[in-house]
């Protein structure tokens, strides 16, 4: 029997005497907002407004009625899902627990205070900016310069003080469920589903753990119920406090990630009865696979690399962070549609950044359902942390809670201790004090994979990311484990300069860009929009950054003519540089299996390296990522007057191909051409020809010539490319007039367009509106029309073909200086 005390309560600042509406799960900040009493946040330089109010410390109170049955329950607790972060909570004015970790789930035992009829719960939260500050004058931790000092010392998602993406809002507050829930007799202590993989079967064991309240028998049953709706079942009459029930699944239906097969998934129920009542009830959806990390020995140092179901894949995806900084402006429905985008893009993996919070459960069942491996970081990040004994008792306890909620579901593939402090040691000149570096082994390589080992042995553990394995040996080895790199960008190197290492898997590198024009007006007024200007500068958190950005766009393109051409070429550089280092890894098939981006989402409208912005608008980067992850990949790596052409099969089977090369002059006039026909091999790059130009491209040339690749499977045209033999700046783009006409039929609007010319880049957009092309910042031949297709269901706002037409918004790389 539960009792949940979700929904209104009433707040108010400590020590002020009004007290204001407040919604349960919800946050202090997100219902002062609600009720006016502060401006959004994320509205020019509201942020500070923001931090004001983390100064503070707040108060929650609510009453509610029990009645003498529920009163008569042999256990009452008060489950506390999510308390951000140093909570005092009292029930019927008595101190019932005080918390320190948002992370935790919290069980107290409150039966005794209760009474029947009317009691009243206080939760108290003290200022999490206090908390630090407090802390850390005592005793300095170091962290990243751009978050609130003394971060490390609370159990709280780290990104809330402040990244060099994010903002300094710490919010708190009761951010999920808190619920009064009763036991009889027994309940059901823990659930570990596991399962052992043969030829033809797949055995799946199911290990309930009892804990009793009283003496008495207690019957379980088991059901677990297939795809196809087949039905097995497992009782036992008088159950012991320890049970396994084995299931025999022939014919199993086998879950895949994306772009490999199905997502089928099996249910599982747990029921547990006492005198033909129910005492307690759990549910699970599991997926049959296996998931490895091989992590051996090779000829190029030592591999990392996940298999799936024995088969070896490449992973292909992006770093998530938290989606909202107001965690109460989250749902399911939000994720979901950030999901269905990754899988849009041909992600297979997603991995969840360790300076954040763990995901709801239905994160998990999203990447389940969609065929999402998840790698998952425990929550620390670029941090030192004092390992104290009461540090160590919250975290060990934080990892249990959140191990066991999500070790069942299929998308699971790794989890990882924690976010560069392993490298932060070895390479960011943090102070050598050995009681912090010592508390690293101890917590990372030590409890943390000694509580997996009990927990979850199953799943790979490995202990920092980047790491070549732990020990601080050598982290940032590019032949062993996975890697961070960051020299272009932060080390202002060139795109090309992905091409000189051949990194086993690499876990994070990334490119900034500015989100799009609709969402800066969200935040800004007319007179902000230059990039250089206070308060675009206050929605960059990197410092020097937007110089950089227009450092590197020095480097390839003219000069933008106005502030809306800056925005979009700084998202067609972004998806330039992170296609130069996934293509080149992808070519290296085998000896590179990995590529995670960063980022993959923004928490507020910001400039930042993210593929999609903050209001779900997808950057030119994740139209590119779409192509540079697709299964089949069709690249060319040039070089001066050299090219190759390469063709990645990352699919389960076998592709005959055919490639056409053209290489044209700036008006689409062919001057040399062939054809290359091939068969790839499942899970294989391979290359199909190296050409050179020498003859053709004289320096004078190089600036009006390019070229092109078809590859066409099944006598169907798959996908195209092109290269420059010159920077876009250098090149002499001509007007290529594109020409555009919609058609409509019963689902989608489709596009024709066509250019005078050779176009590269061409974006196309909707005034007032947004939707998902299926292909965007593309190039365009003049002698080959080209079909855009939007489904109607992905339209923000429901629009006429006229309407779709004349709001339509079509610009190349020609129209940013002309």
């Amino acid at each position: 029997m539960e009792f949940s005390l979700d929904g209104i309560w009433e707040m108010r600042e400590i020590g002020e005497e009004e007290w204001l509406t407040a919604t349960v799960p919800g946050s202090v900040m997100n219902d002062l907002l609600t009720l006016g009493k502060i401006a959004d946040p994320f509205y020019r330089d509201n942020e500070i407004e923001a931090y004001r109010i983390a100064e503070k410390s707040y108060e929650y109170k609510r009453s509610f009625t029990l009645t003498e049955e529920f009163l008569q329950q042999d256990q009452i607790i008060l489950l506390s899902e999510g308390l951000d972060t140093f909570a005092t909570i009292y029930i019927n004015d008595k101190e019932i627990a005080r918390t320190n970790n948002m992370h935790r789930t919290y069980e107290m035992d409150v039966k005794e205070v209760l009474l029947q009829g009317e009691n009243s719960i206080k939760v108290q939260f003290a200022s999490p900016v206090k908390f630090i500050e407090e802390r850390q004058k005592k005793q300095p931790l170091v962290g990243v310069e751009h978050a609130i000092p003394g971060y490390p010392y609370a159990r709280k998602a780290h990104s809330m003080f402040g990244w060099d993406w994010g903002p300094k809002i710490p919010d708190f507050g009761i951010w999920r469920s808190i619920t009064l829930v009763g036991r009889n007799i027994g309940y059901l202590d823990d659930v570990y589903i596991t399962q052992q993989h043969f030829e033809n079967h797949v055995d799946v064991n199911v290990r309930v753990q009892i804990e009793r309240l009283l003496e008495g028998d207690i019957e379980l049953e088991i059901t677990v119920t297939s795809p196809d709706g087949h039905i097995s079942t497992q009782n036992v009459k008088k159950a012991m406090n320890e049970e396994n029930f084995p299931f025999l699944i022939e014919e199993p239906k086998l879950w895949w990630p994306k772009g490999y097969g199905n997502q089928p998934l099996y249910d599982i129920q747990i029921t547990a009865t006492a005198a033909g009542k129910i005492v307690d009830h759990k549910k699970y959806q599991i997926g049959l696979r296996t998931i490895e990390v091989k992590h051996e020995a090779d000829q190029w140092g030592k591999s990392f690399e996940f298999s799936v179901n024995g088969i070896s894949l490449f992973a292909k995806g992006a770093n998530y962070i938290p989606e909202d900084s107001l965690i109460p402006r989250t749902s399911r429905q939000r994720t979901e549609r950030l999901i269905q985008d990754c899988v849009e893009a041909n992600f297979n993996m997603i991995r969840i950044w360790g300076g954040g919070y763990y995901p709801p459960d239905y994160f998990y069942e999203l990447c389940d359902q969609y065929g999402l491996i998840v790698w998952q970081d425990f929550m620390f990040a670029c941090s030192a942390y004092d390992v104290t004994k009461g540090f160590a008792e919250t975290v060990k306890q934080e990892v249990i809670d959140n191990v066991k909620r999500i070790r069942h579901h299929a998308s699971l593939g790794i989890w990882c201790g924690n976010n560069e402090v392993e490298e932060g040691w070895e390479y960011w000149g943090w102070p050598e004090r050995s009681k912090f570096r010592t508390d690293y082994i101890k917590l990372f390589e030590v409890m943390l994979p000694e509580l997996m080992e009990n927990l979850d042995p199953e799943t790979f553990y490995w202990p920092s990311s980047p790491s070549s394995g732990g020990g601080f040996d050598q982290p940032r080895n590019p032949d062993v484990g996975d890697m961070h790199y960051w020299d272009v960008w932060h080390g202002r190197k060139p795109f090309t300069e992905y091409r000189k290492y051949h990194f086993r898997f690499c876990s994070e590198f990334g490119f900034q860009s500015f989100p799009s024009i609709k969402t800066i007006e969200t935040f800004t007024e007319e007179e902000d929009r230059n990039i250089f200007s206070y308060v675009m500068e206050k929605h960059q958190k990197n410092d020097g950054a937007n110089g950089l950005i227009l450092s590197y766009l020095s480097e390839n393109f003219l000069y933008p003519k106005d502030f809306p051409s800056l925005l979009y070429v700084s998202q067609i550089q972004q998806a330039e540089a992170i296609k130069y280092g996934v293509e080149h890894w992808r070519r290296n098939r085998g000896r590179c299996m990995g590529s995670l981006y960063w980022q993959l989402n923004d928490c507020w409208p910001v400039a930042s390296w993210s593929s999609i912005d903050y209001e779900g608008r997808w950057k030119a980067l994740h139209y590119f990522a779409k192509k540079f992850y697709d299964p089949i990949l069709l690249s060319i790596q040039e070089e001066g007057t050299e090219a190759d052409i390469y063709v990645t099969n990352d699919t389960l089977g076998s592709k005959t191909v055919k490639v056409e090369w053209k290489l044209k002059t700036n008006r689409s006039r062919i001057l040399k051409e062939g054809t290359i026909v091939q068969e790839i091999p499942s899970l294989t790059a391979q290359k199909l020809e190296a050409l050179s130009f020498a003859d053709q491209l004289t320096l004078a040339e190089k600036r009006r010539v390019y070229l092109e690749a078809l590859l066409y499977i099944d006598g169907e045209l798959y996908s195209t490319t092109t290269v420059l033999f010159t920077k876009a700046k250098h090149f002499e783009f001509l007007d290529p007039q594109i020409h555009h006409q919609v058609k409509e039929t019963d689902d989608t609007f489709e596009i024709e367009l066509s250019s005078a010319c050779f176009a590269k880049y061409v974006e196309l957009d909707l005034d007032g509106a947004d939707c998902i092309f299926n292909e965007n910042y593309f190039d365009l031949s003049a002698d080959r029309s080209k079909k855009i297709v939007v489904k109607k269901e992905s339209l923000s706002q429901k629009l006429s073909s006229r309407t779709f037409q004349d709001r339509l918004i079509v610009r190349s790389i020609y129209n940013i200086a002309n």
